[in-house]
């Protein structure tokens, strides 16, 4: 595509995002997801696979409706559905291909009898290009494959299925407060504005299938093999657009799907949360007890109050047996030699599981206290440490030792690793901040280079 091309489309994505942030309230990263979604659904022909788009909320009223609303006017073929019989699904998908919002997908997965399973099946295989779900159709019960390859959309209360989330970008939405703008939703004006970019798109993607073919973007390193398979197709869209994309893609791709630990299985959650203690703590080795202790003091994870107990010595033991991680004696500070683990012990696990984020750092003086962190790039509201200044851009402003403000390189830029080891040691930042924000600075340099 030419550079014009790529600058249609750079705007189109633009209208889209505004389009979108008039009627819903939502970050930037999710309206970034939303926009790049939208435009695949109507580039699909050059993709392998297409993503869920898991729209979901803690309660009612939290907006997911009227995205679905918004969305209808800007998708490809849309279809919105509720509770359709499997017959319906399966043969619909198979003429038209269409762009599937499935609305109150939590209401079809609480029934407690077995009538889930088809559509469970059909999101299950539905992802992936020449995946097909034979059924027996007719008096003669003649054996038909349906083609279930199209892009979905669902949204529901709660969590989605661990099967379905795995294979979709989540958008977590949250109700409006009232301060918080968002237009009154009026079909007919929303058609207005949604329709020249609903067009615009469909015209767009005509010319774009060669080139979203070929593309193989680059898919940032703290993403697992779901989600690069989930956010390929978006990154390519991204790439292609240019200018501001490529990075605010990238960007959206770790906020939204980098390895959240609330998805996550509980021994991948816990060895996270271990890694951190050790992090926190400074320490090579621990106690059975103290460790458990401290992992039971993690407040936003679970192990205070399983099944109604605090997690103990016994229980952590029984839990990393399958990791082949077993308590032995070690000799503390104070020459004891409680039952306890040595840092080294998790080592294997922690780079097979976790991946290898702190042996970027292991010379540096940040390992102190930096550890890889599973939750969106934003600073937390209580901080332990002294609050850090935060620039326009939220990177953090490294203090001089005079207590002034210096010259802060931006993300991507030269120097910034170094500010940012500034302003830990400064105690300006904890570590788990500081290894989001190295995180961040790492994957937009990367990108940067690959649009050079």
């Amino acid at each position: 595509m030419t550079p014009k091309h790529s600058e249609h489309l750079a705007r189109l994505l633009d209208a889209t995002v505004a389009y979108v942030r008039d009627y819903v309230v939502m970050s930037s990263a999710q309206a970034d997801a939303v926009a790049l979604w939208v435009a695949h659904g109507h580039a699909l022909d050059a993709f392998e696979t297409t993503p869920f788009l898991g729209v979901t909320s803690p309660e009612k009223r939290c907006g997911k409706s009227r995205l679905f609303d918004v969305l209808e006017l800007v998708a490809a073929r849309p279809w919105r559905t509720i509770t359709p019989s499997e017959a319906v699904l399966y043969r619909k998908i198979e003429a038209v291909a269409p762009t599937l919002f499935l609305d109150e997908i939590d209401a079809v997965f609480n029934i407690s009898n077995g009538n889930t399973e088809p559509l469970r099946a059909l999101l299950n295989a539905g992802n992936r290009r020449g995946t097909a779900v034979p059924r027996c159709v007719g008096p003669t019960q003649q054996l038909v494959d349906f083609n279930v390859f199209c892009a979905k959309a669902l949204a529901g209360i709660g969590d989605l299925p661990d099967t379905v989330a795995d294979r979709a970008i989540i958008v977590r939405l949250a109700r409006k407060r009232s301060d918080e703008p968002a237009q009154r939703f009026r079909r007919r004006e929303a058609l207005e504005i949604a329709e020249p970019i609903a067009q615009s798109l469909a015209s767009w993607a005509q010319d774009a299938v060669a080139a979203l073919e070929a593309a193989r973007p680059e898919i940032p390193a703290e993403l697992d093999d779901r989600a690069e398979e989930a956010w390929e197709p978006l990154l390519a869209i991204a790439d292609l657009a240019g200018g501001h994309w490529p990075d605010r893609a990238r960007l959206a791709a770790v906020e939204l799907s980098s390895g959240r630990a609330e998805d996550e299985a509980l021994g991948v959650w816990l060895l996270r949360d271990i890694r951190a203690v050790f992090l926190e703590r400074d320490v090579d080795r621990l106690s059975s007890a103290d460790l458990a202790a401290s992992l039971s003091e993690i407040e936003t994870s679970p192990w205070g109050d399983i099944r109604g107990r605090a997690l103990d010595a016994r229980a952590l033991a029984r839990r990393l047996k399958p990791f082949s991680i077993r308590p032995r004696s070690v000799r503390l500070h104070d020459d004891t030699t409680p039952k306890g683990y040595l840092r080294d012990q998790f080592e294997e696990a922690f780079s097979r599981y976790l991946g290898d984020f702190e042996r970027h750092t292991d010379t540096t003086s940040m390992d102190k206290g930096i550890a890889a962190d599973s939750e969106p790039p934003h600073v937390a509201d209580e901080n332990p440490r002294k609050p850090a200044p935060v620039n326009a851009c939220g990177d953090v402003a490294a203090k001089t030792p005079e207590g002034t403000g210096n010259g802060v390189p931006h993300l991507g830029d030269e120097g910034y690793v170094e500010a940012l080891e500034a302003a830990y040691d400064a105690g300006h930042v904890t570590g788990d901040e500081a290894a989001k924000r190295l995180h961040l600075h790492e994957l937009v340099a990367r990108a940067r280079e690959a649009a050079a």
